[in-house]
């Protein structure tokens, strides 16, 4: 990581392009590339990459096209996340790549994962998994050991891929950014945490300095829900129905915390129980 840290551009042949000063009132940024952009210079693939304890996660890989027709090498940018690799299928694109529009037109192999447990990857999720110091074994696994077996699968099975690796991420991705840096694979050189989920006691996602975000939490939890049964892209679900346009009343009216996994949650959201047995 080191001086790289900073730059998320992992020593590319060349340097993401400044933008031009201004040459009048009319100048604009370039749009967003789109799914066309994207298909025409992009090939996708998509993997179940294995971890040390056999447990497969499902990994979108786009490839610039050049690969194949020039022999060109690019670096990979990566990242890892629980809310859903999406679009699923090898047709399937999205409509920009990386943490910008700037680096799809610049070129990268960019890679997207459904972290253990999450939507088409096996095994079972732990939100905000701990890093484990001393592992029981080596088939004993964290967050840390699933991006060293990511990477180190990339790096030997990727075509067109320079040896150089980079991961990013916002939020819980931005966690699981930082998760990757500990015991870091060598060919992983910069990774960039963007407002990273860290500590839910201190920071701006649970509790603030031990004040509960309830409203944030309530609604957050309606959505982000335990996958039931096998691997499987996202089911098609309606919007949580408060009944009310006003918060404050809807949470008059559902009384004690304990009444919200009676009434809303039906005993199918444990994070929602452990943000609340962490009141008590």
């Amino acid at each position: 990581m080191r001086n790289s840290l900073a730059l998320l551009l992992l020593t590319a042949s060349s340097a993401i392009p400044q933008a031009a000063p201004a040459q009048n009132a009319t100048t604009q940024r370039p749009a967003v590339p789109g799914v066309a952009f994207v298909r025409e210079n992009y090939s996708k693939y998509e993997y179940r990459i294995p971890m040390r304890d056999g447990v497969k996660l499902f990994t979108s890989v786009y490839i610039p096209k050049d690969v194949f027709s020039d022999a060109k090498t690019y670096p990979i940018i990566m990242s890892r996340t629980p809310y859903n690799a999406r679009p699923y299928g090898p047709d399937q694109y999205r409509d920009n790549l990386g943490p910008s529009d700037l680096f799809a037109r610049e070129k990268f192999i960019f890679v997207y994962q459904d972290v253990r447990g999450r939507f088409m990857s096996e095994g079972d999720y732990t939100i905000i998994r701990p890093y484990k110091p001393v592992k029981n074994g080596p088939r004993d696994t964290d967050e840390s050991t699933d991006t060293y077996d990511t990477v180190d699968w990339l790096v030997k099975n990727v075509p067109g891929n320079s040896g150089k690796v980079g991961m990013w991420g916002i939020s819980q991705p931005g966690f699981y950014a930082t998760a990757g840096m500990i015991d870091a694979h060598p060919a992983l050189v910069a990774v960039s945490p963007q407002a990273p989920v860290t500590d839910y006691g201190m920071g701006d996602d649970v509790y603030h300095n031990g004040v509960f975000m309830l409203a944030h939490r309530f609604r957050f939890y309606q959505g982000f829900r335990a996958r039931e049964g096998d691997p499987a892209p996202p089911h098609q679900t309606l919007p949580f129905d408060y009944g009310t346009p006003d918060g404050y009343d809807l949470f008059l009216r559902m009384g004690p915390f304990a009444n919200a996994d009676e009434k809303y949650f039906k005993q199918k959201q444990p994070d929602w129980l452990q943000n609340i047995e962490q009141l008590r």
